[in-house]
């Protein structure tokens, strides 16, 4: 009951009773700050993982660093028993397998790229480039197996003799035929790394325009002609990334090299011999690793292919760069 005197207040609409909404404005600017945000905690993520690997091979490695300093960089001797450790045949096998590798794969990937962009029917062209982009899911220590179990008897009885018999006069090709070594890892690679660069190199000049190529068709110029005139200096930058890419890839295989390589520590001119990289010596000993400065002298193995890759890809985006500035202005 209402005492006499109160005034009656009126009941709220049902307009008013509804929730009320934020501005479409106020959530999309909450939703971006919280997507900047979670992207900014994204990028820097990576550089701080890198960074935290190369400082905790730093701190691994030092008492070998200290014990044996730059002579452990130039120095052949590797010996558990007298705890002697040096690098320089695990660093020459890994660059000498790496160049082999890249001298054979590069011009082959590109070959493969040109004839299914420009050669090929689609019918072909389409398979074919499927098929090539499944060679490079196949997992490493397949082609580390086929390689020992296939690939290193046919070099033994028929590549490594017919080289040594034209071309033995050389230090490169002197040697017994042994199958396995430096020849046979490095092609091994080059096996491993072309489809990588064949795909990337084929995408390349998918992208060069038809109208570009068509001009020079319509100047007279020949398929060749507009190969190396055109197609490759249009896509050139993105060739050398493919070129770094596979780079990258050959430096730190390791499966694949330590079954077909030999693993001898030693360094050889002769690429009939057997030799080793620093992935395949980690590969090889680091379980069988007990006396402390043996481990640190593998992680010091570790931290200098750490350090090669880091330098190959800066050389890599510094001269992408350089390479892209230049075509910019060019054009």
């Amino acid at each position: 009951m209402m005492k006499k005197g109160a005034v009656a207040t009126p009941a709220p609409a049902e307009a008013d009773l509804k929730p009320v909404s934020l501005p479409l404005s106020v959530v999309s600017a909450w939703g971006d700050r919280v997507f900047r945000g979670v992207t900014a905690v994204a990028a820097f993520l990576v550089p701080l993982v890198i960074l935290g690997i190369g400082l905790d091979l730093i701190i691994t490695s030092y008492p070998a660093l200290a014990t044996f300093g730059p002579r452990f960089l130039i120095s052949q001797e590797w010996n558990p028993v007298t705890q002697e450790f040096g690098a320089a045949s695990s660093i020459y096998g890994t660059l000498v397998s790496t160049l082999i590798a890249m001298v054979i794969a590069f011009p082959l990937s590109l070959a493969i790229a040109l004839f299914l962009v420009e050669l090929a029917p689609p019918a072909l062209s389409r398979p074919v480039g499927t098929l090539i982009e499944l060679l490079a899911a196949i997992p490493s220590i397949i082609y580390g197996m086929w390689g020992l179990f296939v690939f290193a008897p046919l070099m033994a009885t028929s590549v490594q003799p017919f080289l040594g018999k034209y071309l033995g006069f050389l230090p490169l090709f002197s040697g017994p035929p042994l199958g396995i070594g430096m020849l046979t890892a490095g092609l091994i690679l080059a096996i491993m790394i072309l489809p990588f660069m064949s795909a990337i190199a084929r995408d390349v000049f998918a992208l060069v325009p038809n109208v570009v190529k068509e001009s020079a068709y319509g100047l007279g110029a020949t398929t060749w002609e507009v190969t190396y005139k055109v197609t490759i200096p249009y896509g050139l930058v993105g060739l050398l990334g493919a070129m770094f890419l596979g780079l990258g890839r050959a430096l730190g295989e390791t499966m694949a090299v330590t079954f077909v390589i030999g693993n001898a520590k030693r360094i050889s001119l002769s690429l009939f011999a057997p030799g080793n990289t620093i992935a395949s010596s980690l590969a090889n000993e680091f379980s069988e690793a007990t006396e402390p400065l043996y481990i640190s002298s593998l992680v010091a193995l570790g931290l200098v292919l750490y350090l090669v890759t880091f330098l190959v890809q800066v050389v890599a985006q510094w001269l992408l760069r350089r390479m892209y500035r230049a075509w910019s202005v060019g054009l």
